[in-house]
């Protein structure tokens, strides 16, 4: 076993373009796997019988924003843990990082309840905005209202999740993202199909995962995190240490439910169009996840290593970091708008999509990967800004390429005569906008920084 000092001597002295890789590699494959629970549970209710796979789909779709913001909420909070954490332990404050972790947990409880009773109390009126299909009304509150009540495995997992990371211990945290998604791949088929439980199969087979997952990276930090105290006095909320993390926290936790409003807000300005460029969206959305959590991934890799450096006034290693995030980050990109140009076509029949709905489906891939490489540029910048406490600049990079130009954008784009092709445009065209701004923003901060 490797004694306390390993990770900070690691995160101080070892090349960038190793480091980043050996960090990033387990946190891509955790990114990755969690993409999995969406899109397993698509593959197969899409493929139910009876001929409601694509109300089904259509459904998750849907309910997918409300999945998407308990997500914020949860990377949100572990974007401001992770930064302080990794800042107090490169100075050598073992004491403040325990505290930050313990409180980092209380406050993932405080989340579950929220979701819990919006669970209880919001779902069937939160699909009502969005439908009045009574199909579809009833198969997404059903499966939703699970995914609410049980999400105690989603949130605190995430919270656990970070708490591995910020010390470098990524692959405890990705072995217990496997084990969640494993059980995940394996409970849906039978929950799905041979017990007969449709969307509500697909569920209870997502909590189960999540639950797994929590449950070992709960263990593996209590027993192994040895850079953290996992003494129960450490639960205990503070104030002080409940503001720091949320100083950081709250403009992550804005800047992730950005893709939540926004997957929400796309939702109904593509409802304008037609159901079927609202289920090809959402299949579109959920495969493309694989290459964006990839990027996330390695972007997670990234914010401890910087904010480590930042922490010990390294400029050097601080400049090499966001350097070689940003290249590995594009590659990713790069690779993700190859493949899904490619494989495109052969994927839309996985989730037994109508003849228009899978030809949407392709026009939506074709396009929005051209803007992809923009897309890493900007996901990098927003990393280096939340390593560097600079949670605003980091959310106003977010607000710009979700919201401020891709939404007005796709909704001028509704009223062409050809909507259902050319309202995709409007995502790279979004990225690359804010990809110029970014970079000026990213100069003014690193030359702000040297003063």
């Amino acid at each position: 076993m490797k004694s306390a000092e390993s990770a900070p001597n690691k995160m101080a002295t070892a090349p960038i373009p190793r480091l980043l890789l050996a960090m990033g590699a387990p946190m891509i494959i955790s990114m990755v796997l969690q993409a999995f629970y969406n899109i397993v549970d698509s593959y197969f209710v899409g493929n139910m019988p009876g001929g409601d796979g694509e109300l089904a789909l259509n459904a998750l779709t849907l309910a997918f924003p409300v999945q998407m913001l308990m997500i914020a909420i949860g990377v949100g909070t572990g974007v401001g843990v992770n930064s302080l954490l990794s800042r107090s332990l490169g100075a050598g404050d073992r004491e403040r990082a325990s505290k930050i972790a313990g409180n980092s947990v209380f406050l993932g409880a405080c989340t579950y309840i929220a979701f819990l009773l919006a669970g209880l109390f919001a779902v069937r009126g939160y699909f009502a905005t969005q439908t009045s299909d009574g199909v579809v009304l009833a198969m997404g509150t059903r499966y939703l209202t699970i995914c609410c009540t049980l999400s105690f495995g989603a949130i605190l997992s995430m919270i656990y999740e970070k708490l591995l990371q910020a010390t470098g211990r990524t692959v405890l945290s990705t072995v217990a993202q496997i084990a969640g998604a494993a059980a995940n791949i394996i409970l849906d088929p039978v929950f799905i199909f041979a017990l007969k439980l449709g969307v509500a199969g697909a569920a209870y087979a997502t909590v189960i995962g999540q639950v797994i997952t929590l449950v070992l990276s709960a263990a593996f930090h209590t027993a192994l995190n040895r850079d953290i105290n996992a003494a129960p006095r450490y639960f205990k909320p503070e104030r002080a240490v409940v503001g720091e993390i949320y100083k950081i926290g709250v403009p992550a936790i804005i800047m992730q439910a950005l893709m939540s409003v926004q997957t929400y807000a796309v939702n109904l300005v593509f409802g304008r169009v037609s159901d079927a460029a609202v289920t090809a969206y959402g299949v579109y959305y959920k495969v493309q996840q694989f290459v964006f959590f990839a990027a996330f991934g390695m972007n997670n890799a990234m914010i401890p290593l910087v904010g480590w450096s930042f922490g010990a006034k390294n400029r050097r290693r601080i400049r090499d970091g966001v350097r070689y995030g940003m290249l590995y980050t594009l590659g990713i990109m790069l690779l993700g708008t190859l493949l899904l140009q490619l494989a495109a076509p052969a994927a839309a029949p996985l989730f037994g999509l109508t003849a228009t709905t899978a030809k949407l489906f392709v026009t939506a891939a074709r396009v929005i990967t051209l803007g992809y490489l923009f897309a890493g540029a900007n996901i990098t910048y927003q990393g280096a800004f939340q390593a560097f406490g600079r949670g605003v600049s980091s959310l106003a990079v977010s607000l710009m390429r979700l919201v401020v130009f891709a939404l007005p954008a796709a909704f001028l784009l509704t009223l062409t005569a050809d909507a259902e092709s050319v309202v995709w445009w409007a995502f790279p065209a979004a990225e690359a906008l804010t990809a110029v701004i970014g970079a000026f923003m990213l100069r003014r901060v690193w030359r702000a920084s040297a003063a």
